[in-house]
């Protein structure tokens, strides 16, 4: 079913690639006074009531969860840029542009920060309905791959994590196919008896 991947089939697993969106930015709208967070990565805020700040979304997450602040919901998540989106991605056989991580984003605030998604259910809904739409162009592509170069542009974390197992997997073959095609058949070579040298001298014949 599109949209649906085999593990079997990728190199991570969907939460290694949802802890690698984890470090994508977000903006939070703090709802009281914070001092500076020091982490290796970074140093975040000082944090101030209601005023917007970008932090990295484990970070947002974290603060949510805490009943710190509010999630400010990207601008490609809204109604009317993802209702856009899924009509050019059904007409056309070209991916449209969206953050590399739009899955992962988007399912982590929809566990995390519900209540700070307008038309949550609509904006899931579109989502859903994108990713089939694009894993559809990915499984059409794949039956269409070929040895030769390719350029698949704008892809998500998710596809990408199918084609890259894939295409490994048929490069690998068709290296195979083509060293097999070099290799001369020794079954078809002429048996030609070898010649075997000696290091004995010539005799001279003596006249008659």
């Amino acid at each position: 079913m599109a949209g649906q991947t085999d593990s079997t089939m990728t190199l991570f697993s969907s939460e290694e690639i949802e802890f690698m969106a984890e470090d994508e930015m977000a903006e939070i709208v703090p709802n009281l006074r914070m001092d500076s967070l020091n982490f290796i990565c970074g140093d975040y805020g000082p944090f101030l009531p209601q005023l917007a700040a970008q932090v990295p979304l484990w970070l947002a997450l974290a603060l949510k969860k805490r009943g710190k602040c509010t999630i400010r919901l990207p601008q490609w998540m809204s109604v009317e840029n993802l209702t856009r989106v899924l009509e050019a991605e059904r007409d056309s056989h070209a991916f449209q542009p969206l953050p590399f991580h739009y899955v992962e984003i988007s399912r982590l605030l929809f566990d995390h920060a519900r209540e700070d998604i307008p038309d949550m259910y609509m904006v899931r809904s579109l989502i859903e309905d994108i990713r089939d739409v694009r894993f559809h162009k990915v499984e059409t592509n794949l039956e269409k791959f070929t040895a030769s170069t390719v350029t698949w542009k704008n892809m998500s974390a998710m596809e990408v994590n199918v084609i890259r197992a894939f295409a490994g997997r048929a490069l690998q073959a068709f290296y195979k196919h083509d060293n097999e095609q070099e290799t001369p058949d020794t079954d078809r070579t002429p048996n030609k008896q070898p010649q075997i040298p000696t290091d004995r001298p010539k005799r001279n014949l003596k006249p008659r």
